[in-house]
């Protein structure tokens, strides 16, 4: 029996007639890396956003740990450690490094947003705000103003903002959107390194970054699931090929979306 953490089942959204989500019945297992991919205009953001409750579903149902949240709220499903890593560096960008991932902490505290509290009474935070910057290769940039920081770091200390929520299944909207060669490298073997005991839901059109890390991965086209499976399943399949205009030798581009 697979130990299935996130489950929707026949989920549908639909926008004044337009369905962007169309009956989405999709599996994540406990422990894995699963990617939601698919062309420009898939469904994938929507998909996510109604996992997260920043959207509300038409119909259908999502589970998680076996429990129905779809009428839940995004700080209910927080709670329950599902939490989503936005695709816009959502840090604060002057404050340093070490005090954002510390921010992190105190929403997990549940003392978020008390800006007002003593230096001494967050100093009791810190040794715990390192160890996640090191899980992410920050120790260095601790006292290093965030906008300072280059990008690819910025979504580094994204994903340490996130681990400091101690989510049960982390969400990564397309984690290494706008990153050169390098930093898609250090970002790709961040998420493989800071899965291990999570398990990781994300959408991401770069195929290298997908074929090297994913457990398995959706395909979704026009709003609904057109395959599943490994990478090597997925992109053997020729509805797929088609879906993304696939090169004659069979190998999928990278898609963007």
């Amino acid at each position: 029996m697979t130990d299935v953490i996130l489950e929707t089942k026949r989920l549908t959204k639909e926008f004044k007639g337009f369905t962007a989500v169309n009956g989405v019945d999709l599996q994540v297992q406990r422990g894995h890396i699963h990617a939601l991919i698919g062309p420009n205009g898939a469904g994938k953001t929507t998909c996510f956003n109604l996992l997260t409750k920043f959207l509300i579903p038409s119909s259908g149902q999502i589970l998680f740990n076996g429990k129905d949240i779809t009428g839940l709220k995004p700080a209910q499903i927080a709670r329950m450690g599902i939490i989503r890593s936005f695709q816009i560096s959502a840090v604060f960008p002057h404050l340093t490094v070490l005090q954002n991932v510390r921010i992190g902490l105190q929403r997990g505290l549940g003392t978020s947003f008390h800006f007002w509290r003593s230096e001494s009474s967050l100093d009791r935070l810190n040794e715990r705000a390192m160890a996640l910057l090191a899980e992410v290769d920050l120790e260095s940039f601790a006292d290093t103003v965030t906008a300072d920081l280059p990008y690819g770091r910025k979504r580094a200390l994204e994903i340490a903002t996130t681990l400091a929520m101690e989510p049960e299944l982390m969400l990564l909207d397309e984690p290494t959107q706008g990153m050169g060669h390098e930093d898609v490298h250090r970002v790709t073997e961040l998420i493989k390194k800071v899965s291990a005991g999570r398990t990781i839901l994300m959408v991401e059109h770069n195929m290298n970054v997908v074929s090297g890390i994913c457990d398995r991965i959706s395909v979704l086209q026009r709003g609904a699931m057109l395959a599943e499976g490994s990478y090597a399943e997925v992109s053997k399949n020729p509805q797929v090929m088609q879906a993304y205009m696939g090169t004659a030798d069979g190998e999928l581009e990278g898609a963007h979306g």
